[in-house]
């Protein structure tokens, strides 16, 4: 009978030891998945002129579970942001997304903004300052380069840029952008909540104003019916009662 016993604690014990041992693995399993899915809501608009630079970025940044939008110009890319108005020239084949119009009609937002340094026209450096001097200025811009130039690099970070990387992109490269991509979305929910209480309290002193407006109303409706009382409250006008006369 003691035998008995020794064996049920023995599973028992190694019932333990398993549950112990998942324990781990699942809250691991759980945290992956809130890390997909909180990748999966960042938006990245990518700028680079050179077409197999772009699909390379375009398909690591898709790898990685990002939201990607793809421009071949910085005109695009401030187009795509509502900073210019809309160009004439036809769209990037590779964007997937709509118009800055309609960008923000849906209510979208971008957390990140890849550029090239060199490009024709605008070049990374420039788009770069026109974000920084923009309303966009919080979002995080990295610029990426085939050559390694000291004075461009620091020229880009003294002017605002989060990050200098070098191309060609790799997959160790984006891990690189997920704490710029977690203060962006920390600041545009800070932003929200910071909307919503503003919006709250325009409401709350608009009803407080319409409550004042009607118990102001109220009183001076109460006054005016209580002098129309009072002046049709007026006793009528006795007349003196005549004795009765004595009939002799």
């Amino acid at each position: 009978m003691e035998l008995k016993s020794e064996t049920v604690e023995v599973e028992d014990t190694q019932k333990v030891i398993l549950l112990e041992e998942e324990q781990p693995q699942h809250e691991e399993e759980e945290e992956e998945k809130q890390q997909q899915e909180l990748q999966e809501s960042f938006h990245v608009l990518a700028v680079d002129d050179s077409v197999i630079d772009r699909k390379l970025l375009e398909k690591l940044l898709k790898i990685s579970s990002y939201q990607v939008t793809c421009v071949d110009s910085g005109d695009k890319a401030l187009e795509f942001l509502g900073l210019i108005d809309k160009l004439d020239t036809p769209t990037d084949s590779t964007s997937s997304s709509s118009p800055p119009q309609s960008l923000q009609q849906e209510g979208s937002k971008v957390n990140l903004i890849m550029t090239d340094f060199c490009m024709p026209g605008m070049s990374g450096y420039d788009l770069l300052k026109r974000v920084k001097g923009s309303s966009w200025k919080d979002v995080p811009v990295v610029v990426m380069s085939s050559e390694n130039v000291p004075s461009r690099i620091s020229m880009c970070l003294e002017e605002g840029a989060e990050e200098f990387l070098l191309k060609p992109l790799q997959l160790s490269d984006l891990e690189k952008l997920q704490p710029h991509l977690l203060k962006s979305l920390n600041m545009n929910n800070q932003t929200c909540t910071e909307m919503e209480e503003e919006l709250t309290k325009d409401n709350n002193e608009s009803t407080d104003k319409n409550n004042y407006n009607d118990s102001n109303n109220y009183i001076n409706n109460n006054n005016s019916f209580s002098k129309r009382k009072a002046l049709s409250a007026e006793p009528p006008e006795r007349r003196p009662k005549m004795k009765e006369l004595a009939v002799v």
